[in-house]
């Protein structure tokens, strides 16, 4: 429908790219909200099994969604591109082959975790009185995955030509779903563990299939049709080789986490806790700059398409200053006031003092991710995730294994490990925004000095 698509080779991109980023923050927020959910219903009524045994599949279950998320990114990339081209045809091609695609890897996806689920859990040492729980909780809740991926490819179609309120109303509605199917699983029904999966596997087929149905009913270049349903072998080249490396980005910041998280628990107890509490933080702060870092993405794609090389480098700029003006905002917001934040997760004060500690160093560095962070979209939104890859590879797992095996090793304190984030974010910053500039004159060199005028 017109009035939700947004054409944004022209106009203000002030407005714009703030009008679009608002509704995409709040479906990432409520993403991160609706997960905390899960986890306090869990707790509350399923008791501290069933909240271990949920618990000790979060590593892995972010690195498979990471997976499909990274590859519904070379879908908003590939659409916008197409979309600014005014290539009707193009973008045609580009939605049925993504929609084979996703639909692909989200069956391989949840086969493979289904299949290895007790092997990957006990390969992660997971406490043998959790891993019967953990395994079930696993395989009923990747059940959903061909439905993620199918709603990440919606979403990520829909972001492409502007309209970021749909999904954000259909994500609203199934997340109200997942928490009243949690509560009536667990609570009523007694299932623990497996209605907590059971339920968000649910939530995630309903969403995927509001997404689905929109995009059948749609009658602009990017509606799907089923008869229309086949590969493009151009089009499916361009699509992996920018959506495997985003995918891979992902599965790098968890592998690296986990080194982290194997150098907080040589800590005492109240660290251990404190630092597990201040992290959840981390994930609603994250995914409301990611908003913008989509923006970003999306925009410099669409005028990439058009050859608007002006609008290109605007809309790095403007995305990124968006961004780190919210990191900003939201950091010092937590170091004021992240007490009642961490009281939410727990009453001893102990930990919540340790708590803030993190918190406030954190806070005071969320601004850096910023000018990484955006890099890396604009790189992807010129149709480049290779080399930024690499570099994240470099900056963001190589250099935080040699921090903790060196700085910290040889500081042994919660400060030298917490400060570990904001230098591989400094470095890996640099490298990325130098790639971006050099991509940015390479490509855009192209284009004809009438076309790349902004209009």
């Amino acid at each position: 429908m017109k009035q939700y698509e947004q054409d944004m080779t022209q106009g203000s991109l002030w407005k714009q790219i703030w009008k679009y980023s608002l509704p995409l923050m709040f479906t990432n927020v409520l993403q991160v909200v609706f997960n905390l959910a899960d986890i306090a219903v869990v707790g509350q009524f399923g008791g501290s099994g069933a909240l271990g045994s949920v618990g000790s599949t979060t590593i892995l279950i972010t690195l498979f969604t990471g997976l499909l998320i990274g590859l519904a990114g070379g879908v908003n990339v590939l659409v916008a591109q197409a979309r600014g081209e005014k290539n009707p045809e193009k973008t045609r091609k580009t939605v049925h082959t993504a929609a084979v695609i996703c639909m692909i890897g989200g069956i391989l996806v949840a086969v493979f975790g289904i299949l290895f689920a007790r092997t990957m859990l006990a390969a992660m040492n997971t406490k043998p009185e959790l891993i019967d729980g953990a395994v079930l909780y696993f395989r009923v809740y990747f059940l959903g995955m061909p439905a993620l991926a199918m709603y990440n490819f919606g979403n990520a179609v829909l972001s492409a030509v502007g309209d970021t309120k749909r999904p954000l109303y259909y994500l609203s509605f199934s997340g109200v779903l997942n928490v009243i199917l949690n509560l009536i699983f667990v609570i009523v029904f007694d299932m623990g563990v497996a209605g907590v999966a059971l339920a968000s596997a649910i939530s995630q087929n309903v969403s995927a299939g509001l997404i689905i149905w929109t995009l059948l009913r749609s009658t602009g270049d990017y509606s799907l049709r089923l008869g229309a349903l086949r590969i493009s072998g151009d089009i499916a080249g361009n699509l992996l080789r920018i959506g495997i490396p985003s995918s891979i980005q992902y599965a790098i910041f968890q592998f690296a986490n986990l080194f982290v998280q194997i150098g907080v628990n040589s800590f005492d107890t109240v660290i251990v806790e404190g630092t597990a509490a201040a992290s959840n933080a981390d994930g609603l702060v994250y995914e409301m700059m990611a908003a913008f870092y989509t923006a970003g993405a999306t925009f410099i794609g669409q005028n990439f398409g058009a050859g608007k090389k002006e609008r290109i480098v605007k809309s790095y700029f403007i995305s990124t200053l968006y961004a780190l003006v919210l990191a900003l905002v939201l950091g010092l917001g937590l170091v004021v006031c992240g007490r009642p934040f961490l009281h939410i997760f727990t009453q001893d004060e102990a930990v919540v003092e340790a708590g803030m500690y993190r918190l406030t160093v954190m806070g005071l560095s969320y601004w850096v991710s910023a000018f990484m962070d955006s890099a890396i979209a604009a790189s992807r939104g010129l149709g480049q995730t290779t080399v930024p890859t690499v570099i994240v590879i470099m900056g963001s797992c190589v250099f935080r294994l040699v921090w903790i095996y060196t700085v910290f090793a040889f500081f042994g304190t919660i400060t030298s490990l917490y400060l570990l984030y904001v230098f591989s974010w400094t470095i890996t910053a640099i490298a990325e925004i130098w790639y971006f500039v050099r991509l940015y004159r390479r490509t855009c060199a192209i284009f004809p000095a009438a076309a790349s005028r902004d209009s």
